[in-house]
C-alpha cells in the first residue's frame, strides 16, 4: 500500500537540507545527493499543491 504523502513532513525535511548543504563541513558529494533529494521533494510538494488547487478549483465550480 502507497503511504500518503505529508507536506509538512516533506517541508521539514527541505529545511534539514538547507541546513545541511549550507553547513562547510558537508562534502560535495553529499550536497549532490541531498540536491537531488531537494528535488525529489520539491517535484513532490508541488503535485500535492496542484492537487489540492484543484480541488478548491472544483469546489468553487459546484
Amino acid at each position: 500500500m502507497s503511504e500518503k504523502f505529508d507536506y509538512a513532513k516533506a517541508i521539514a525535511e527541505l529545511e534539514e537540507i538547507a541546513a545541511k548543504v549550507e553547513n562547510p563541513e558537508t562534502r560535495l558529494d553529499d550536497i549532490d545527493a541531498l540536491v537531488g533529494r531537494s528535488r525529489e521533494l520539491l517535484d513532490q510538494c508541488r503535485s500535492y499543491l496542484r492537487g489540492v488547487k484543484e480541488k478548491i478549483d472544483s469546489l468553487d465550480n459546484e
